[in-house]
């Protein structure tokens, strides 16, 4: 089991910053996946970015590419996606979801997720 706690969303305005973590705890992430989907109301999952757990690939969404940027602490079980030059239509519940492998795709086959954390940007 994996348990996955988001934090860092906010009220920030357009053009702004805002960078989000990842706490992962539970069985070893080695080998694994971590991805950040988001989800505005009446609108479906949407990826955002995901990286893998050992060496360092990673793989974007084409509406964030070049605005946000996925890294990760290993020492720290943890993930941030920092977000930068922030726009409206950013805003959504942000999520962190890991699994077993890392494929650089946006599908959301992914085993675990976290509970989410809220991003508004305000024009």
């Amino acid at each position: 089991q994996v348990q996955l706690v988001e934090s860092g969303g906010g009220l920030v305005q357009a053009g702004g910053s805002l960078r989000l973590s990842c706490a992962a705890t539970g069985r070893t992430l080695s080998g694994s996946a971590l991805g950040w989907f988001r989800q505005d109301s009446g609108k479906g999952r949407e990826f955002v970015a995901v990286i893998s757990w050992i060496g360092y690939s990673t793989y974007y969404s084409n509406s964030v590419k070049g605005r946000f940027t996925i890294s990760r602490d290993n020492a720290k079980n943890t993930v941030y996606l920092q977000m930068s030059s922030l726009k409206p239509e950013d805003t959504a519940v942000y999520y962190c979801a890991a699994r077993r492998y890392y494929s650089a795709s946006s599908n959301d086959d992914y085993d675990y997720w976290g509970q989410g954390t809220q991003v508004t940007v305000s024009s």
